[in-house]
């Protein structure tokens, strides 16, 4: 999917959503890289895990976490992968629903635009109906399975 950064909806009042639920958005620091991808990799698996593990750079982080009561509720990342991508992203299940995967969302698309990009592409989007509604993203035809279709399938026993 292709998000136009440039035209995106106003990051302030989901920031303050967030705080009035007691959930903090912030980037993650390099001191954290291990618990942060251990922790992906128990809520998203093995891939998500080393694309999380890319988003600690030399020079700061490109991956945004939720914290409520002391712990990480939901992350996403961007610049992982590719440049330029959104992703992974996941909010434990006991949170869904409650705006965090657009906060997060959000936060990732900010931080892309402030450091110069003006589009962003989604790949692999699971739900495009939730990027449609909450960026106005739209489905790039024929990119599926686009940058990924080259992941490496071993079997679990491997």
């Amino acid at each position: 999917m292709l998000v136009k950064l440039y035209d995106l909806p106003p990051w302030e009042p989901e920031r303050k959503k967030m705080e009035a639920m007691g959930v903090r958005i912030q980037k993650a620091l390099p001191p954290d890289r291990l618990q942060v991808v251990a922790w992906v990799k128990t809520h998203s698996g093995a891939y998500a895990a080393g694309e999380a593990d890319c988003s600690f750079k030399s020079k700061g982080t490109t991956i945004f976490l939720a914290i409520k009561d002391g712990g990480i509720v939901g992350y996403a990342c961007y610049d992982a992968t590719a440049p330029d991508f959104f992703g992974p992203t996941r909010v434990v299940d006991s949170e869904q629903g409650k705006g965090i995967g657009k906060a997060l969302l959000l936060a990732c698309l900010y931080a892309m635009r402030d450091e110069g990009y003006g589009y962003a592409i989604i790949g692999a989007a699971g739900p495009t109906a939730f990027y449609e509604k909450c960026v106005g993203a739209i489905v790039i035809q024929g990119s599926t399975p686009g940058i990924y279709k080259d992941f490496l399938r071993l079997k679990e026993s491997e």
